[in-house]
Protein backbone atom coordinates (compact mmCIF):
# COMPACT_ATOMS: atom_id res chain seq x y z
CA UNK A 1 0.00 0.00 0.00
CA UNK A 2 1.25 3.78 -0.57
CA UNK A 3 1.43 6.34 1.84
CA UNK A 4 1.25 9.75 1.27
CA UNK A 5 3.90 12.88 1.06
CA UNK A 6 5.26 14.10 4.81
CA UNK A 7 4.34 17.48 3.64
CA UNK A 8 1.08 16.30 2.68
CA UNK A 9 1.01 14.48 6.42
CA UNK A 10 2.16 17.08 8.15
CA UNK A 11 -0.41 19.81 7.11
CA UNK A 12 -3.03 17.52 7.85
CA UNK A 13 -1.68 16.94 10.99
CA UNK A 14 -1.11 20.59 11.65
CA UNK A 15 -4.35 22.17 10.19
CA UNK A 16 -6.88 19.32 11.14
CA UNK A 17 -8.35 18.77 8.13
CA UNK A 18 -10.53 16.10 9.21
CA UNK A 19 -14.25 15.20 8.68
CA UNK A 20 -16.79 12.31 9.64
CA UNK A 21 -19.06 10.06 7.82
CA UNK A 22 -22.01 8.94 9.48
CA UNK A 23 -23.33 5.61 7.66
CA UNK A 24 -26.48 4.64 8.66
CA UNK A 25 -26.75 0.89 10.24
CA UNK A 26 -30.47 0.12 9.62
CA UNK A 27 -32.98 -2.79 10.80
CA UNK A 28 -33.81 -5.40 8.73
CA UNK A 29 -37.32 -6.18 10.62
CA UNK A 30 -38.59 -2.42 10.82
CA UNK A 31 -36.40 -0.72 8.21
CA UNK A 32 -35.51 1.84 11.08
CA UNK A 33 -32.27 3.65 11.47
CA UNK A 34 -30.88 2.04 14.48
CA UNK A 35 -27.04 3.05 14.63
CA UNK A 36 -24.58 5.51 12.75
CA UNK A 37 -20.93 4.22 12.01
CA UNK A 38 -18.98 6.92 12.39
CA UNK A 39 -15.95 6.80 9.30
CA UNK A 40 -12.84 9.10 9.42
CA UNK A 41 -12.40 11.54 6.44
CA UNK A 42 -9.65 13.64 5.60
CA UNK A 43 -9.19 16.31 3.13
CA UNK A 44 -6.57 18.92 1.23
CA UNK A 45 -5.80 22.17 1.71
CA UNK A 46 -8.08 22.63 -1.74
CA UNK A 47 -10.57 20.64 -0.10
CA UNK A 48 -10.39 17.00 -1.82
CA UNK A 49 -10.48 14.16 -0.45
CA UNK A 50 -7.97 11.84 0.93
CA UNK A 51 -7.94 8.21 1.24
CA UNK A 52 -8.39 7.06 4.97
CA UNK A 53 -6.64 3.99 4.54
CA UNK A 54 -3.46 6.17 2.42
CA UNK A 55 -3.84 8.00 5.48
CA UNK A 56 -3.35 5.62 7.85
CA UNK A 57 -0.43 4.17 6.16
CA UNK A 58 1.22 7.02 6.29
CA UNK A 59 0.54 7.36 10.27
CA UNK A 60 1.63 4.08 11.28
CA UNK A 61 4.90 5.14 10.37
CA UNK A 62 4.79 7.33 13.36
CA UNK A 63 2.63 5.99 16.70
CA UNK A 64 2.54 9.26 18.10
CA UNK A 65 1.20 11.37 15.47
CA UNK A 66 -1.58 8.07 14.97
CA UNK A 67 -2.79 8.18 18.22
CA UNK A 68 -3.11 12.26 18.07
CA UNK A 69 -5.14 11.84 14.64
CA UNK A 70 -7.51 9.21 16.12
CA UNK A 71 -7.87 10.83 19.35
CA UNK A 72 -9.11 13.89 17.41
CA UNK A 73 -11.10 12.00 14.83
CA UNK A 74 -12.81 10.14 18.10
CA UNK A 75 -13.51 13.29 20.29
CA UNK A 76 -15.31 14.73 16.50
CA UNK A 77 -16.87 11.88 16.03
CA UNK A 78 -18.96 11.65 19.16
CA UNK A 79 -18.95 15.48 19.15
CA UNK A 80 -21.29 15.78 16.28
CA UNK A 81 -22.87 12.21 16.53
CA UNK A 82 -26.96 12.05 15.74
CA UNK A 83 -28.64 12.33 19.08
CA UNK A 84 -29.82 8.72 21.10
CA UNK A 85 -28.34 6.79 18.19
CA UNK A 86 -25.79 3.85 19.17
CA UNK A 87 -22.24 4.86 17.59
CA UNK A 88 -20.11 2.53 16.12
CA UNK A 89 -16.55 3.81 16.11
CA UNK A 90 -13.43 2.76 14.68
CA UNK A 91 -10.18 1.99 16.89
CA UNK A 92 -6.46 1.27 15.94
CA UNK A 93 -5.07 -0.92 18.35
CA UNK A 94 -1.75 0.68 18.12
CA UNK A 95 -3.39 4.31 18.68
CA UNK A 96 -4.84 2.46 21.49
CA UNK A 97 -1.84 1.62 22.98
CA UNK A 98 0.41 4.81 21.85
CA UNK A 99 -0.24 6.26 24.83
CA UNK A 100 1.96 4.41 27.14
CA UNK A 101 -1.50 4.37 29.51
CA UNK A 102 -3.85 1.10 30.27
CA UNK A 103 -6.34 0.42 31.96
CA UNK A 104 -9.31 3.21 33.17
CA UNK A 105 -6.89 5.51 32.61
CA UNK A 106 -6.14 5.28 29.01
CA UNK A 107 -7.61 8.55 26.72
CA UNK A 108 -9.89 6.92 24.53
CA UNK A 109 -11.50 4.80 27.47
CA UNK A 110 -12.17 7.58 29.40
CA UNK A 111 -13.40 9.99 26.23
CA UNK A 112 -15.78 7.17 25.74
CA UNK A 113 -17.01 6.67 29.12
CA UNK A 114 -17.28 10.73 29.33
CA UNK A 115 -19.97 10.53 26.56
CA UNK A 116 -23.13 10.54 27.60
CA UNK A 117 -25.07 11.46 24.43
CA UNK A 118 -25.03 7.90 22.78
CA UNK A 119 -24.02 4.57 23.25
CA UNK A 120 -20.96 3.60 21.69
CA UNK A 121 -19.64 0.58 20.14
CA UNK A 122 -16.42 -0.04 19.45
CA UNK A 123 -15.07 -1.93 16.01
CA UNK A 124 -12.47 -3.89 15.67
CA UNK A 125 -11.00 -5.12 12.30
CA UNK A 126 -10.36 -8.45 11.85
CA UNK A 127 -6.58 -8.50 10.98
CA UNK A 128 -4.67 -11.03 9.11
CA UNK A 129 -1.51 -10.61 11.40
CA UNK A 130 -1.39 -12.72 14.85
CA UNK A 131 0.38 -9.86 16.85
CA UNK A 132 -2.76 -7.34 15.73
CA UNK A 133 -4.95 -9.95 16.79
CA UNK A 134 -3.84 -10.82 19.94
CA UNK A 135 -3.65 -6.33 20.50
CA UNK A 136 -7.00 -6.54 19.56
CA UNK A 137 -8.06 -9.06 22.24
CA UNK A 138 -6.24 -7.10 24.91
CA UNK A 139 -8.07 -4.07 23.83
CA UNK A 140 -11.86 -5.31 23.69
CA UNK A 141 -10.84 -7.22 27.03
CA UNK A 142 -10.55 -3.50 28.52
CA UNK A 143 -13.31 -2.01 26.81
CA UNK A 144 -15.31 -4.79 28.53
CA UNK A 145 -14.40 -4.25 31.46
CA UNK A 146 -15.44 -0.76 31.92
CA UNK A 147 -18.65 -1.68 29.58
CA UNK A 148 -17.86 -0.72 26.95
CA UNK A 149 -19.14 -2.34 23.60
CA UNK A 150 -17.32 -4.23 20.92
CA UNK A 151 -18.07 -4.91 17.49
CA UNK A 152 -16.05 -7.12 15.41
CA UNK A 153 -15.51 -5.63 11.61
CA UNK A 154 -15.17 -7.34 8.13
CA UNK A 155 -15.74 -10.54 9.22
CA UNK A 156 -15.61 -13.05 6.45
CA UNK A 157 -13.19 -10.80 4.53
CA UNK A 158 -10.69 -12.96 2.49
CA UNK A 159 -8.03 -11.50 4.32
CA UNK A 160 -9.15 -11.62 7.75
CA UNK A 161 -8.24 -14.07 10.26
CA UNK A 162 -10.63 -15.31 12.77
CA UNK A 163 -9.77 -15.39 16.58
CA UNK A 164 -12.29 -17.50 18.82
CA UNK A 165 -11.21 -15.45 22.19
CA UNK A 166 -12.20 -11.97 19.91
CA UNK A 167 -15.40 -13.76 18.58
CA UNK A 168 -16.52 -14.77 21.96
CA UNK A 169 -15.92 -11.08 23.53
CA UNK A 170 -17.89 -8.69 21.17
CA UNK A 171 -21.35 -7.97 21.39
CA UNK A 172 -21.93 -7.27 17.62
CA UNK A 173 -20.36 -9.05 14.29
CA UNK A 174 -20.16 -7.17 11.29
CA UNK A 175 -20.17 -9.38 8.15
CA UNK A 176 -18.09 -7.98 5.31
CA UNK A 177 -19.32 -7.08 2.29
CA UNK A 178 -17.32 -10.08 0.59
CA UNK A 179 -20.73 -11.76 2.02
CA UNK A 180 -22.86 -10.03 -0.72
CA UNK A 181 -20.29 -10.70 -3.31
CA UNK A 182 -20.00 -14.43 -2.84
CA UNK A 183 -23.62 -14.83 -2.37
CA UNK A 184 -23.58 -17.92 -5.21
CA UNK A 185 -20.99 -19.58 -3.80
CA UNK A 186 -22.61 -22.41 -1.52
CA UNK A 187 -19.43 -23.62 0.02
CA UNK A 188 -18.60 -19.79 1.32
CA UNK A 189 -22.26 -19.50 2.54
CA UNK A 190 -22.16 -22.47 4.34
CA UNK A 191 -19.25 -20.64 6.67
CA UNK A 192 -21.06 -17.29 6.41
CA UNK A 193 -24.42 -19.05 7.70
CA UNK A 194 -22.13 -20.65 10.69
CA UNK A 195 -21.05 -17.61 11.59
CA UNK A 196 -24.91 -15.98 11.92
CA UNK A 197 -25.47 -19.67 13.85
CA UNK A 198 -22.90 -18.85 16.15
CA UNK A 199 -24.08 -15.05 16.88
CA UNK A 200 -27.60 -16.09 17.35
CA UNK A 201 -26.68 -19.07 19.74
CA UNK A 202 -24.32 -16.44 21.79
CA UNK A 203 -26.76 -13.33 21.89
CA UNK A 204 -25.11 -11.38 19.31
CA UNK A 205 -26.37 -9.13 17.07
CA UNK A 206 -25.32 -9.40 13.42
CA UNK A 207 -24.96 -6.57 10.56
CA UNK A 208 -24.34 -7.24 7.08
CA UNK A 209 -22.35 -4.77 5.05
CA UNK A 210 -22.02 -4.32 1.46
CA UNK A 211 -25.96 -3.44 1.33
CA UNK A 212 -26.26 -1.05 -2.03
CA UNK A 213 -29.65 -2.58 -3.70
CA UNK A 214 -33.25 -3.76 -3.08
CA UNK A 215 -31.93 -7.45 -4.08
CA UNK A 216 -28.80 -7.32 -1.85
CA UNK A 217 -31.23 -6.41 0.69
CA UNK A 218 -33.35 -8.95 -0.17
CA UNK A 219 -30.26 -11.48 0.24
CA UNK A 220 -29.83 -9.80 3.74
CA UNK A 221 -33.52 -10.88 4.58
CA UNK A 222 -33.02 -14.41 3.85
CA UNK A 223 -29.78 -14.90 5.65
CA UNK A 224 -31.26 -13.70 8.56
CA UNK A 225 -29.14 -10.79 10.05
CA UNK A 226 -30.59 -8.53 12.28
CA UNK A 227 -29.31 -4.78 10.66
CA UNK A 228 -27.71 -3.75 7.44
CA UNK A 229 -25.00 -1.26 5.98
CA UNK A 230 -24.33 0.09 2.84
CA UNK A 231 -24.68 2.75 -0.07
CA UNK A 232 -28.46 2.12 -0.51
CA UNK A 233 -28.73 4.30 2.36
CA UNK A 234 -27.87 8.20 2.41
CA UNK A 235 -24.87 8.93 4.66
CA UNK A 236 -24.32 12.27 6.60
CA UNK A 237 -21.40 14.36 6.45
CA UNK A 238 -19.62 16.31 9.05
CA UNK A 239 -16.70 18.52 7.21
CA UNK A 240 -14.18 20.82 9.56
CA UNK A 241 -12.61 23.76 7.27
Amino acid sequence: MSSLSNQLVLDLLQNKRYGVEYQPIVCVSTDEIIAYEALSRFYTATGESLRPDLVYASLHHNLLSLYQVEYEQKKIQLEHAPLDKTIFVNLDQDAFFASGVTGIENPFVQLIRSHKHNQVMVELIENSELNDALMSLSMIETLAAYDIGTAIDDLCNPKSMISVSVMQLVDVIKLDKHVVKKADDERFMLFTKKMIEFGRQSDKKIVLEGIETESDLAFARELGVDYVQGFLYKPQFIQRP
